[in-house]
């Protein structure tokens, strides 16, 4: 979406029109579909699992390859890694689970409601929109979609407009694995975008910047739909004083770097202690040469995803470098016309420049030295609410001072970024970062219902309580304010 949701302006009014009706039509068909079949089967679910699972895999190299043409390079491996790769093991983790997922909850009574007995019964919710980035732009769908599959809804799927060639290749595979009225992709611009995030879902997933998240919770908020947002911000990685920077300083650059730094969850900057940074940036500049050699034709680097981007990038260092900050090349030249933007760290960059007050999303690491632990967990908590946090050191109270000091959507020790391919942990933000969760079960019971339900029996002492009222109500009242 990348900023494009917000006010039409007249010129884009028709645009917006003709799509609210197309998307209209597609929901209502959903919901009427749904509406025949409100809580499918195990089999009915589990089979559009399989089919999701078998369409990945019979279009894995279509799209790899339109994911590479959208960005100008990127690497196979980096597509079949972060897209085809959690994507179908999430799909396999869920259909394990599936059974256990949909079965009722049971609880407990107080002791007032023996002999009732009571339920929870997961059920689906309707008809969910799922909204996607550019960056991840299979995963980012996909995932949300197995959880929508899942708990038994329908889906719409708008990806990213900044990756026309994947879009429609996700369009095709779509319509030729699933009835329109199971699951559809919606393709096009600012205005389909609008229209999408207007539409009256039983449930929205955004992924995207939290500028762009703020105008779709608003959109979503007028039909009371709820909403799940995957947002970012500035991610930190801590470097501990006991960290031990042949171990930790490889795993850093490896998130950073991938994708070119065009991740939700890479280390946005970092936080080393002042008497390191020198020792720091000399292990990060010698792993930025190991892992990518050659730079900035080295063929496994990805380009950045437009012009646009590029040139936002080359502002983000060349204002920091005004204002006082030291600008290291940490792998060679840019190459504008490939957008192939080689990573640079910032040492001192003010706090009010936008590379330190924006999410950076790209191969840019501003270093921030720090004297003590606690001045490293304040800096961060005076901060937005992060995506993710990293920490790195041998300390092991350092450490549970850090995860119990701050809050994050989710965190890495000693690494970066693999909490997020761990199926049986809930990938959500907090505040800023977003808000809501998917992955694995965490995922179905965002797009289920959880309805309680309590079956009373047969025999009830609740008509002691039915009026006229008199002693024996006064008795009971009286009783249950003792031990109920």
């Amino acid at each position: 979406m990348d900023g494009q949701v917000g006010a039409r302006t007249d010129e884009t009014s028709a645009g917006f029109a003709e799509s609210e009706a197309r998307i209209a039509a597609l929901l209502a068909a959903q919901k009427a579909a749904w509406a025949s079949d409100v809580t499918p089967d195990h089999t009915t679910r589990d089979d559009r699992l399989a089919r999701l699972d078998r369409m990945v895999d019979s279009w894995q190299d279509r799209f790899v390859a339109a994911i590479s043409e959208d960005f100008g390079n990127r690497p196979a491996v980096v597509t079949t890694l972060t897209d085809i790769v959690p994507v179908r093991a999430a799909i396999r983790h869920a259909r394990r689970q599936l059974r256990a997922w949909m079965r009722p909850q049971r609880v407990s009574l107080a002791w007032t409601g023996i002999p009732a007995s009571a339920v929870i019964l997961r059920q689906p919710l309707g008809v969910v929109g799922i909204v996607g980035p550019w960056n991840y732009p299979l995963n980012l769908v996909l995932s949300p979609l197995i959880g929508a599959l899942a708990a038994g809804n329908r889906a719409m799927l708008k990806p990213s407009e900044l990756t026309p060639a994947y879009s429609q290749a996700l369009a095709h595979a779509i319509a030729e694995t699933f009835a329109e009225d199971e699951v559809a992709v919606v393709t096009g611009g600012p205005d389909v975008a609008a229209a999408f995030t207007a539409a009256p879902f039983d449930h929205l997933v955004f992924t995207g910047s939290t500028a762009v998240g703020r105008k779709v919770a608003e959109a979503a908020a007028k039909n009371l739909t709820p909403v799940t947002l995957e947002l970012g911000g500035k991610s930190p990685a801590i470097l501990d004083l006991s960290a031990q920077f042949d171990k930790a300083v490889p795993r850093l650059v490896w998130g950073k770097l991938l994708n070119s730094g065009q991740t939700c969850v890479a280390p946005d900057y970092a936080l080393v202690p002042r008497g390191r940074v020198a020792e720091f940036l000399s292990a990060v500049k010698a792993e930025v040469g190991r892992q990518y050699p050659g730079l900035p034709a080295n063929p496994d680097y990805t380009s950045i995803i437009s012009v646009r981007h590029f040139s936002r990038l080359i502002r983000l260092v060349e204002e920091a470098r005004d204002t006082g900050a030291e600008a290291v090349e940490l792998g060679g030249s840019h190459d504008p016309e490939r957008r192939m933007f080689s990573p640079v760290a910032l040492i001192g960059a003010p706090d009010e420049t936008a590379v330190m007050c924006e999410e950076i999303f790209g191969p840019i690491l501003p270093i921030v030295p720090y004297d003590t632990l606690d001045q490293a967990i304040a800096y961060i908590n005076q901060r937005d609410r992060p995506l993710a946090l990293y920490w790195f050191g041998e300390d092991k109270a350092a450490q549970e001072r850090v995860l119990t000091g701050t809050i994050a959507g989710g965190v890495t020790v000693n690494d970066t970024i693999l909490h997020l391919a761990q199926d049986d942990l809930p990938f959500g933000g907090v505040g800023a970062s977003g808000y809501g969760a998917y992955h694995g079960e965490a995922g179905f019971l965002a797009l289920s219902k959880e309805k309680p339900v309590l079956k009373q029996s047969a025999i009830s002492g609740v008509k002691l309580l039915y009026p006229p009222y008199g002693r024996l109500a006064d008795w009971m009242l009286k009783l249950l304010g003792r031990i109920g």
